[in-house]
């Protein structure tokens, strides 16, 4: 069984555009908090909540030197991210066998009118 709970923090950090401004920036490299700060029209409180998240989806890690905290794309999390896509999204997968019955009871019920 998947855990839909960390499948959906994945794609909440893409779903944002600060956050992706922010993806956008760290893929030039390591960015010191104060750098995304100067490049993005948001307060330090809003952009420790942006990267709390991204953070959460294990997109971006963080490291802290002094009082500042530097951010990178995780490599490791963009491949899951970009696995969990392929998964969610491939043609073919299946949770189990559950099987509709829409189309036994609409012709029964075709069936039945017609009579």
């Amino acid at each position: 069984m998947r855990d839909h709970a960390a499948d959906a923090r994945v794609f909440k950090a893409f779903c944002d555009e600060n956050r992706l401004q922010i993806l956008e920036m760290l893929r030039g490299g390591e960015k010191c908090a104060c750098v995304l700060l100067e490049n993005l029209q948001i307060s330090q409180s809003t952009l420790s909540h942006h990267m709390k998240i991204l953070c959460d989806s294990g997109i971006v890690e963080s490291r802290k030197e002094g009082k500042w905290t530097h951010y990178s794309i995780s490599e490791a999390g963009s491949r899951k991210a970009a696995e969990l896509l392929g998964v969610l999204t491939a043609s073919g997968y299946s949770t189990g066998s559950v099987s509709c019955s829409c189309s036994d009871n609409r012709q029964q019920m075709m069936g039945d009118s017609l009579c």
